[in-house]
């Protein structure tokens, strides 16, 4: 190990300890987004029964499904692009970088919510909503516009400001689990529980946007910007580190919001209703660990500005380590506590949904142990990789899901949600080991003498 080498792995800590703080911000947001989650998710179960509720969730997973598929993951261009001109005060070239953002995001958001609308009411039976749900469904992929802030979320990431995130994160959760209650106490249907869910995700927009145009205003980071100038001129590889980020994230959606779709479609409301519920448990569950990739993408986009590699991939194994420790915890958590759960939060009904759970939170937990590997290979700038096994993976599993639907029902669909983890998983770690090999081969200079290697050792 060279005297750089061992300098870096001892600024790890630091940087770990950070990395964890940050997490531990999200996680307060969070665990409340979770609990009040569960809270307005059983508000509307117990008001609208299984059937109402598979509606409820199938018009909402295919507005998120769309807000995902559209977005451009923007957050990670800010961060990727956006460290070194704000830590070398260079305002002009961030400024350019905030400008490419933004333009993807508004093109992202007119996309997503025509595509909304019209799949909406075209696409009514296929999607699991009558014709006759098919305009209150389409009102509601409006909010599709207020799901697109990648750039707000990166540029709080960037600066640091976690603490803004995490009320962010409890904030669309309060405002639904509120217009849940006044919805139930109106009496309302279906269409009152989608208004108030809507309004979640306006009111944490506008809370997003607002604090990350205070901050730059803070920081002088908005004077003498303006909307022309060029866009990827001088940012090397950024539109194609654009769309693979944002394929990458696409792919992903695979694994939760089409699952619902495709499980609605084969089985019927009630059953995607159960497969969601218990999603939104594993995700619940999960979510503490995943909270560290928020917090580790600025971490290693820092440390690749500063050419500091060696300790990139010290901080990417210690978080994975540390993750995949509190992933096994929860999935004893699930596994003594998971029925029960469901039957006390979500009612009677929903008690089916906690043999599939149990599948989930298992993915969920192979997961946590491998949220690093991403992140590295991004900060590596290598999105390609992970896209490639994202799209390996998703081909597999959403060719295999009708099957496994059929034969053995939304157990199988668990099941196979395990194994694509698993193989999404390995897929990555492959990747990331051949890039450390070739990152050490150019590292490593040809020997000149025998007395120089001594020295070097």
């Amino acid at each position: 190990m060279t005297a750089s080498e061992a300098e870096q792995i001892a600024g790890v800590r630091p940087i770990l300890r950070r990395v964890v703080a940050n997490a531990g911000l999200l996680l307060g947001g969070r665990t409340v987004n979770a609990v009040l989650g569960l809270i307005y998710m059983a508000i509307a179960a117990r008001a609208l029964g299984a059937s109402a509720m598979g509606v409820l969730i199938l018009i909402q997973a295919f507005a998120q499904f769309l807000g995902e598929v559209v977005k451009f993951q923007s957050w990670q261009t800010v961060i990727h692009y956006g460290a070194r001109p704000v830590a070398e005060n260079r305002p002009a070239e961030f400024q350019q970088v905030l400008r490419f953002s933004l333009v993807l995001d508004l093109g992202s958001t007119l996309i997503g919510v025509l595509a909304g609308v019209i799949g909406a009411i075209v696409f009514a039976g296929e999607l699991g909503w009558t014709p006759a749900q098919a305009p209150v469904a389409a009102l509601f992929m409006l909010s599709i516009a207020f799901m697109v802030s990648a750039t707000p979320m990166g540029l709080l990431r960037l600066f640091d400001r976690f603490d803004v995130l995490a009320w962010q994160a409890g904030l669309i959760s309060l405002i639904r689990v509120m217009g849940s209650l006044v919805a139930l106490g109106f009496g309302a249907s279906m269409e009152g529980f989608l208004l108030a869910w809507a309004a979640g995700t306006l009111g944490s927009w506008l809370y997003l946007a607002g604090s990350a145009y205070a901050e730059m205003r803070k920081r002088g980071l908005l004077t003498g910007f303006t909307w022309r100038g060029p866009l990827a001129a001088g940012l090397p590889g950024v539109w194609r580190f654009a769309w693979n980020t944002n394929l990458a994230a696409t792919l992903d959606v695979a694994f939760t919001h089409v699952a619902t779709l495709i499980v609605g479609a084969l089985v019927g409301p009630s059953q995607a209703a159960f497969w969601r519920v218990g999603r939104q448990v594993a995700d619940a569950l999960a979510k503490p660990a995943k909270l560290l990739t928020p917090a580790l993408y600025p971490e290693l986009a820092r440390l690749r500005a500063e050419d500091h590699h060696h300790a990139m991939w010290r901080l990417a194994r210690n978080v994975g380590l540390l993750a995949g420790g509190v992933g096994v915890v929860l999935l004893a958590v699930s596994a003594l506590f998971g029925p029960t759960l469901l039957t006390l939060v979500m009612g009677q009904s929903f008690a089916p949904a906690a043999a599939v759970m149990t599948w989930q939170v298992g993915a969920a937990v192979i997961g946590v142990f491998a949220l690093p590997l991403e992140p590295m290979l991004v900060s590596l700038g290598k999105p390609g990789a992970a896209v490639r096994v994202r799209l390996a993976v998703s081909i597999v599993f959403l060719a295999a899901l009708p099957f496994l639907v059929a034969q053995f029902g939304i157990i199988g669909a668990g099941a196979g949600l395990a194994a694509s983890a698993g193989a999404l998983a390995l897929g990555m770690l492959w990747f990331i080991l051949r890039e450390n090999g070739t990152r050490r081969k150019a590292a490593t200079p040809a020997p000149e003498s025998a007395e120089t290697s001594k020295g070097d050792v």
